[in-house]
């Protein structure tokens, strides 16, 4: 093929990758097909790379911060609630804007399935204590929800974990 032919073929690639009009992947087959292997890597990935590594390791410190401000702290139910709120909403703000993006970031969503179990645990305990009938009803929500995420996102792990901690919650009922 001509070398004229060869990098027109190329910069319509670049230019449907650049826009989302094929998948990265495609784009990306594509490119190292009509380059033989030899197009130049993107400098974009590199901070791209960086952007997610930094998002995944502030969520992962979310959960350390949610434990202390729980636990060890004596705040107010209603700061208490706060946090819950901004943390949660933080991590499913941050996940649906990757997803527009066509980016899962697994961690996000780990964390903020774990942050609304703990609060919601926090706050059942709170306002119902020494009743268990509504914290197993608080369990089996966080498990539901946690299987029509995974079922609506075909996250396959949310979707085991809500199904084992229905069965695990409804062991330690009749057990």
């Amino acid at each position: 093929m001509q070398h004229k032919r060869k990098s027109i073929i190329i910069n319509e690639i670049n230019y449907w990758k650049k826009n989302r009009l094929l998948p990265e992947q495609y784009c990306d087959y594509l490119l190292a097909f009509y380059s033989e292997g030899n197009q130049p890597k993107e400098d974009r990935k590199d901070v791209n790379g960086k952007l997610l590594k930094s998002v995944n390791l502030l969520f992962l410190l979310l959960i350390p911060m949610s434990v202390f401000l729980l636990y060890f702290t004596e705040l107010s139910i209603i700061l208490q609630t706060a946090f819950a709120i901004l943390f949660i909403f933080l991590g499913a703000a941050l996940f649906f804007y990757f997803s527009r993006k066509e980016i899962i970031l697994h961690i996000p969503i780990i964390t903020s399935a774990l942050l609304l179990l703990f609060y919601s645990v926090d706050l059942t305990a709170a306002f119902f204590s020494n009743q268990s009938l509504p914290l197993y009803i608080n369990l089996i929500c966080n498990c539901l929800i946690w299987i029509l995420i995974g079922w609506k996102w075909r996250l396959v792990y949310l979707s085991i974990s809500g199904g084992l901690g229905i069965i695990t919650v409804l062991v330690s009922i009749f057990i």
